[in-house]
């Protein structure tokens, strides 16, 4: 593309009645466009900055899935995954197509999925220049998506063209500032996420919150692979470069996956979602959505050097006369987070594909500071704790959390984004732990020493030794030692970790304390595990903690 051609679409969208698609656009243009219209600044460091007005986080309790008859036998319905007619979808896509026919939209095709088998493609269509450049960072770029164009409006809008002709694509509508009524569309609120499997179709207004458009490509794919025996999982993935051996790091937003699979040793699969098959794994998207509060390029160099032109960066503080970003401050949220491709890492794997995992690392931030810092599962083990999936949910994270972390179980790591029954992700995860014998980590990256507001957050650095220790083999050579309370393996030492920090209970100066901590937690392990101890093997459901 010439400099006479940027400026010739630049000046068009100026010009332009609100009527002009922008399929395709570069990066350089999408940010152009987003500065001269107000939707963000540029940073020093060349990133776009950008808010999300009142929601930083997303809405779980606003997203739907349309009750029709090609899903409707394989969706686990229930408050995760919430039911809509088909009535009330046909209403809300005309009042979408109504109110984006009035505006400039960009438009950009991608996909999702690094395996070409399995790869889904996914055409977004956006109000603002900036979710469009944040949805072409994110997924993955075929080479066949087309070059820069413009053309009208009707383009993008026509009924045919919001179902695709291929079966294997889906069409995600962004419009934030379209807002559903609920006595009309049978919503709950004025914000909408509805997926219509049959129809290929995503709806998403009501929000500025860019997160939503990746997440709902992750459920699309979770709904999708399953059905082909393919393992879809909300982790991250790399390779070590010398012994070749893939790691996978399970967890819930804010408990360490980008931050522990950004390793300068390692080569990145990818940060967020990938798919098992029978083949190894590979990325479902391309590019990377990393927390970046308190982040510093001391603790998180590869993260930090990523941020930079054709990044984006959601609800991070900046000075505005020097433009630099301000990593520590929460003004806005907690959940401030930067979007850049997989390039931007100079350790990412092309293409986004690994052998067979031989090591997986559970995360938990354990608000209660019971948890040693690592533990070795068995294969019941892993189940167990794979389909509790505790940890505590980081405040800003979606919305309606308070500013302390609240303990919560999530059912594969990922329960908001599982359209199927999670036994179905845990049947297929302990299938393939048995086939390839993986070795199956619990790493606590929340408290020691006490619970949230006593102890202390584990130091990232004790974590990342821990887990490169158990990645690298090393602590196959150490001693293990029984955990009273959850039957954990725990390693009596560890290379460059104080002994004392691997004992959980030692680092508490009250017992007594702990142990009422301990059997609190424990209880609420069993709690949770009632609605799917019917629903799994006996061994498994006795792998859980004991209350006495």
């Amino acid at each position: 593309m010439t400099h006479t051609r940027v400026e010739t679409a630049i000046e068009q969208m100026n010009l332009s009645t609100g009527r002009q698609l922008y399929c395709n656009t570069s990066p350089a243009e999408l940010i152009e466009y987003a500065v001269r219209q107000g939707e963000g600044s540029l940073l020093a460091n060349g990133a776009l900055a950008v808010r999300t007005g009142k929601f930083t986080g997303r809405s779980p309790r606003d997203k739907y899935f349309v009750d029709e008859p090609g899903a409707s036998d394989h969706i686990h319905w229930g408050p995760v995954n919430q039911k809509l007619s088909e009535e009330s979808f046909d209403r809300l896509l005309e009042t979408v197509r109504t109110h984006l026919a009035t505006r400039d939209l960009f438009q950009a095709t991608l996909a999702a999925g690094a395996d070409e088998r399995y790869r889904v493609g996914v055409r977004v269509v956006s109000e603002y220049a900036w979710h469009s450049l944040f949805a072409r960072q994110l997924l993955v770029r075929p080479d066949a998506a087309g070059s820069s164009r413009i053309a009208s409006v009707e383009e993008a809008l026509a009924p045919d063209a919001a179902e695709p002709a291929d079966s294997r694509s889906f069409t995600v509508l962004v419009a934030p500032s379209c807002f559903a009524h609920p006595a009309l569309h049978g919503t709950r609120s004025e914000t909408f996420i509805v997926i219509h499997m049959g129809r290929r179709i995503v709806l998403i207004g009501g929000t500025e919150y860019a997160g939503e458009i990746k997440k709902c490509v992750f459920t699309l794919m979770n709904y999708l692979l399953p059905l082909q025996g393919v393992l879809s999982m909300h982790c991250s993935a790399n390779v070590s470069r010398s012994s070749g051996e893939t790691s996978l790091f399970f967890g819930l937003s804010g408990t360490g996956k980008t931050t522990l699979s950004a390793n300068p040793d390692r080569d990145l699969i990818g940060d967020d979602e990938h798919g098992w098959s029978d083949s190894g794994v590979f990325n479902i998207e391309g590019g990377c959505y990393a927390k970046c509060i308190r982040l510093s390029q001391e603790k998180e160099p590869e993260i930090f050097d990523a941020i930079r032109f054709g990044a984006v960066l959601e609800n991070v503080v900046f000075d505005s006369a020097t433009r630099q970003p301000d990593y520590d401050s929460a003004l806005y949220t907690e959940n401030s987070r930067a979007a850049y491709p997989l390039e931007h890492v100079p350790n990412a794997c092309t293409p986004s594909i690994g052998p067979h995992p031989k090591h997986i690392v559970f995360l938990t931030a354990d608000a209660f500071g019971v948890l040693p810092p690592i533990s070795r599962l068995t294969p019941e083990q892993a189940s167990y704790h794979f389909l509790s999936g505790y940890t505590a949910k980081i405040a800003g994270t979606e919305r309606g959390l308070s500013n302390h972390p609240e303990a919560t179980f999530s059912a594969c790591f990922g329960l908001p984004f599982l359209p199927l029954n999670p036994t179905v992700y845990a049947n297929l995860l302990a299938e393939r732990i048995r086939r390839h014998k993986s070795d199956v980590w619990l790493v606590n990256t929340g408290w020691s020493g006490g619970g949230f507001g006593t102890g202390h957050r584990i130091d990232l650095g004790y974590t990342r030794a821990m887990v490169e220790a158990a990645l690298s083999g090393q602590l196959r050579r150490v001693e293990f030692a029984p955990e009273p309370w959850f039957g954990l393996h725990v390693p009596v030492s560890a290379p460059g970790i104080p002994s004392e920090l691997l004992n959980a209970q030692a680092c508490w100066a009250d017992g007594t304390a702990y142990a009422h901590q301990a059997r609190m937690l424990a209880k609420r392990f069993h709690d949770n595990f009632e609605s799917y101890r019917s629903q799994v093997d006996e061994a498994v459901a006795a792998a859980g903690p004991l209350l006495d």
